[in-house]
């Protein structure tokens, strides 16, 4: 048990998520003992049911597996819109949703397309389009 002056340590905090892909230090998730990644903030395997997750670095690039173009964003997006919201199916597993920049129509981009993560100063997870 931790002490007032000893903080209690969390398995895997939103906080170091956070941290981690704003500090450009890349994405990060968790992996189960069976091996599933996940990119989104859990605490419980949702293949297994194990509890033992474990902070993983996962992959910076990966396929474009859904996307919409969003033309009327939240404050945050207001100078960036419109943009593409993707879901990305990360290379080594895991799966994240994130924004690509200057994105205005559907036939901009198709789903299968690779994408990077890039680091930003700006919210959320940015990836830009890999050259084909």
């Amino acid at each position: 048990m931790a002490t007032p002056s000893e903080p209690e340590r969390r398995p895997h905090s939103i906080e170091a998520f956070v941290r981690a892909y704003e500090g450009g230090e890349g994405l990060l998730g968790f992996e189960s003992s069976c091996g599933f990644k996940t990119a989104t903030w859990v605490l419980v395997c949702p293949k297994c049911g194990a509890r033992d997750l474990q902070e993983t670095k996962l992959a910076d690039r990966g396929t474009i597996a859904a996307f919409s173009i969003q033309h009327v964003p939240s404050e945050e997006f207001l100078n960036e819109a419109p943009y593409a919201y993707v879901v990305v199916d990360l290379d080594g597993g895991g799966r994240v949703t994130g924004w690509i920049a200057k994105v205005a129509r559907d036939d901009e981009l198709k789903v299968g397309d690779r994408v990077r993560y890039v680091p930003t100063y700006k919210p959320g997870v940015q990836f830009v389009r890999e050259a084909p």
